[in-house]
């Protein structure tokens, strides 16, 4: 049975004081800033596009309609919705199977924004000792100044941030244009300041405490990891003793290589000390190695200190000398890996397969059957039909088996994109074959094709037929 990963518990890496990250560069900090400029300009960025002159991607909820581009969706079709939750579950446990906490460095909103938030306290502010400082002195013009535009840039980030989300629901557009004339309703005004307060204080005031106090995942991320996943991790076996600021050329032997600089604890968002181990709190960002490379490199020592590493490989076990690949492809991720596979298949062929039309039918309770001209017997029904595509159909509805039941008239409608409508439709049966099935429940299929394809049906749906005695 795979072994639990240890983690730190919470007394043992709270933060107390006000964390002031300074500013590190490198290759981690240059992927952090990579997906905040990609999963922005995507949010930012997607409500804006149009598609067969609508918006692209709009979750109407007035209308009942979700369109994604080319398809229109329904409240049936929110099982794709659990499809796409069940995906992102799997995605989660097997990307931290393989590199643990990696979701929570590079792509979580806490995190991207607390960086962007981050980004601008320091144009304000200036780096992280000027931001102490300014903590600690009086109040006057310049940190008035300083605090006052930083937390006035910080607002108007927030509130572009809740307009762009209310313009997922309500098309962005003439939302613009109702906000900008201030004709915006009292709910659309509500919930544009809601989100745009909720990212203020989220990203400006409450930042890492999120990740060290609410976040649910730090504490299960043990159970989704073992000895051989990837994870921030400082070498002991290489970095103990601790030694001071000299020269590597004219150290002791015995001393490790860290030189006790803690500036990788100075850059950590959360405040933690990785050389402690791995903690619950640790994001996974690898801004420490980038702080840790870069002294190394001064201190003229193998860089890697605190790198990407297994347990097995910071313990020296022969698991860990193993080749990066044979390392990640183990049960535990090959599990994960082939359920992630399985439903994103069973996914895409299933919403692939959805057709665009979509009918149902509902008997007419009142009268079951009666009876008509020349003892021909009539069911009456209510066809519910919903056109699931952003183009317009024009449909053709028809009863089978034809040889036993009909329709009384043709039956014809044109639908818009995401239009539904409904149609009330006589079944006839004649007299000659209603005799024949006196008293019984016949089952009929109703089927809609399009007029220019007559053998191909869109959709089919079953009913019955009562014949009365």
């Amino acid at each position: 049975m795979p072994k639990v990963i240890p983690i730190l518990p919470a007394e043992s890496w709270t933060a107390v004081e006000k964390i002031h990250a300074r500013s590190i560069h490198g290759a981690f900090a240059r992927l952090r800033w990579a997906f905040v400029w990609l999963t922005q300009a995507i949010f930012y960025g997607v409500p804006w596009l149009t598609w067969n002159a609508r918006q692209a991607v709009l979750f109407d909820l007035d209308a009942k309609r979700f369109y994604l581009f080319g398809a229109v969706l329904f409240p049936q079709d929110l099982i794709y919705l659990a499809a796409l939750l069940v995906v992102s579950a799997l995605l989660l446990f097997f990307a931290t199977a393989v590199v643990g906490r990696v979701w929570c460095g590079f792509a979580c909103p806490q995190t991207v924004y607390t960086s962007i938030f981050m980004w601008i306290e320091n144009r304000f502010e200036g780096s992280h000792q000027n931001r102490k400082r300014l903590d600690q002195a009086a109040w006057g013009p310049e940190k008035l100044f300083r605090r006052g535009g930083k937390h006035t840039a910080w607002m108007v980030f927030g509130l572009w941030t809740g307009f762009t989300f209310v313009g997922y629901f309500t098309a962005i557009r003439p939302l613009t244009a109702d906000v900008l004339n201030l004709e915006a309703g009292y709910w659309t005004t509500f919930w544009v300041l809601f989100y745009g307060l909720f990212t203020y204080l989220n990203a400006g005031l409450v930042r890492e405490k999120v990740c060290l106090h609410m976040c649910p995942y730090g504490r299960f991320q043990g159970s989704l990891m073992d000895e051989r996943t990837l994870n921030v991790a400082y070498d002991h076996r290489r970095g103990e003793p601790r030694r001071g600021t000299v020269d590597n050329d004219h150290r002791d032997t015995r001393d490790g290589h860290c030189i006790d600089c803690t500036l990788c604890v100075q850059v950590c968002p959360t405040g933690i000390d990785i050389r402690n181990g791995l903690q619950a709190a640790c994001i996974g960002c690898g801004l420490c190695i980038d702080a840790c490379d870069e002294v190394m490199t001064k201190v003229h020592a193998p860089t890697g200190l605190i790198r990407m590493a297994s347990l097995s490989e910071l313990h020296g076990t022969s698991d860990g000398q193993k080749p990066l690949l044979q390392r990640v492809l183990r049960t535990r991720v090959w599990v994960y890996g082939s359920l992630l596979l399985l439903v994103i298949t069973g996914t895409v062929v299933a919403f692939s397969a959805r057709p665009e039309v979509r009918m149902n039918v509902i008997r007419d309770r009142s009268v079951m059957a009666r009876l008509v001209e020349l003892g021909a017997v009539e069911n009456v029904y209510t066809l519910q039909l919903m056109n699931a595509s952003d183009h317009h159909k024009r449909l053709v509805v028809n009863v089978l088996p034809s040889d036993q039941v009909n329709l009384t008239r043709p039956v014809s409608l044109e639908l818009g994109p995401a239009q539904a409508s409904k149609v009330t439709v006589n079944v006839r049966m004649p007299a000659v074959e209603a005799m024949r099935h006196t008293g019984q429940i016949l089952p009929i299929r109703f089927v809609v094709g399009l007029p220019e394809i007559a053998d191909r049906h869109e959709v089919e749906e079953p009913s019955t037929f009562l014949v009365p005695k």
